[in-house]
């Protein structure tokens, strides 16, 4: 079992309470972007929906920032906890599908 190097826990700490902000954000802009089914008609009406076109705007500016944080940030940072470093993202995402964390990391 990988030994735990408490210095890294102040650093994960922080990058986990910004993954948890970004995470209630995400979910917010999901819950008023998604409040009607999608469908035909939905999808049409994006183009004359300024604000509707705003919330797809959030949603996906949200999404990548978290996915962001989550890949360059969290990740290397609860590897560093756990005495582990990758090089670049795939080693990291491999690692972190290694312990568990993560189904696929090829998806």
């Amino acid at each position: 079992m990988p030994s735990y190097v408490s210095d890294a826990l102040p650093a994960f700490a922080r990058t986990w309470r910004v993954v948890l902000k970004e995470s209630a954000l995400l979910e917010r802009t999901r819950q008023r972007l998604l409040s009607h089914p999608v469908d035909a008609d939905w999808v049409r009406g994006v183009e004359q929906n300024d604000d509707l076109a705003e919330r797809i705007e959030a949603f996906v500016s949200r999404y990548g920032r978290l996915q962001d944080t989550l890949g360059d940030k969290l990740f290397p940072r609860l590897l560093e906890l756990i005495g582990q470093r990758g090089k670049t993202l795939l080693d990291v995402l491999n690692q972190v599908e290694r312990i568990g964390l993560l189904y696929d990391a090829q998806s």
